[in-house]
């Protein structure tokens, strides 16, 4: 755990009403919107767009030119790649207002989300899943999937460690196991 002040790069804007959890880096062009929290350790990188009204949890990375619409969650441990992009209503159309549709997008502990893959927002990703690059996500993601395509679908399973698992459930970095029933998968050790 780091106990270092943020580091807000000098070309980057942080509104008022915006919290910096410690040792988080915020780089270069950058704009953090009023009521954004973000956590300890986050590496916000550049040209990140976060909020209004958006959490980030501790131990994130957020690669170059991501924008975190208001609605967008981050639980901890959470990788945003490079360009991807969380949308926040469904139908969107320049001249009519929908800020009153916009729909929740909750990121579970420890996903990944691939370089410039899509989230259409009003789904959940659940914990440790995996999403493709270039892949998009047009519905809720059970955790520990492995998700790719247009629209993305779940091809298998990957470990906490974010290592491909195959028949036997085990992870050949950790040797964790896991169990699958009912298209859920479950550590069991």
């Amino acid at each position: 755990m780091s106990s270092a002040q943020p580091f807000v790069h000098e070309s980057a804007y942080v509104d008022d009403g915006v919290e910096i959890g410690e040792g988080t880096k915020v780089w270069h062009f950058s704009h953090i919107l009023p009521r954004t929290r973000i956590g300890r350790n986050v590496s916000v990188g550049q040209n990140v767009v976060a909020g209004p009204d958006v959490t980030v949890g501790d131990n994130c990375k957020i690669q170059n030119n991501v924008s975190l619409y208001k609605g967008v969650e981050l639980e901890n441990g959470v990788f945003c790649g490079p360009s991807c992009v969380f949308t926040n209503v469904l139908n969107p159309r320049a001249e009519i207002e929908r800020k009153d549709e916009f729909r929740p997008t909750h990121v579970r502990r420890g996903a990944t989300i691939g370089a410039n893959a899509t989230i259409v927002c009003g789904h959940e990703l659940g914990e440790y899943c995996m999403i493709g690059a270039g892949a998009v996500v047009t519905k809720d993601v059970p955790a520990y999937a492995l998700m790719v395509g247009v629209p993305a679908r779940r091809i298998g399973w990957v470990s906490r460690a974010g290592e491909i698992l195959d028949e036997t459930l085990t992870c050949p970095r950790t040797g964790e196991r896991y169990a699958e029933e009912g298209g859920i998968l479950r550590p069991i050790g």
